[in-house]
């Protein structure tokens, strides 16, 4: 009455190991397709609206302010709140949530 295995019990342990294997896979296949590639989506979304930005375009920024870009380098922008003209902030692009265009309206 040893351990050893019969010739059926390790057929079950490889059949076991199997779908085991086929589980794992599709758990990750899961996880790509609702959670990688959403995210991967989104972030291009918002590189090309960073990249779009122009001169006069009306931001959102993701502190909740809205302004008007009037200048625009490397990586900040310069935002303009309200009517005051004297209220101009640096910021960087990464800040800005949202953009509309100036000829959309």
């Amino acid at each position: 009455m040893g351990m050893l295995l019969t010739a059926a019990d390790a057929g079950v342990a490889a059949g076991g190991n199997i779908m085991l294997i086929i589980w794992l896979v599709l758990f990750f296949i899961v996880i790509y397709f609702f959670m990688i590639r959403p995210q991967k989506k989104e972030q291009k979304q918002m590189a090309a609206m960073l990249s779009a930005l122009e001169v006069g375009d009306c931001v959102l920024t993701s502190s909740g302010f809205y302004g008007i870009i009037i200048d625009i380098t490397d990586d900040t922008v310069i935002v303009e709140f309200g009517n005051n003209k004297n209220c101009r902030i640096p910021m960087q692009k990464t800040a800005i949530a949202q953009v509309e265009k100036a000829d959309a309206e």
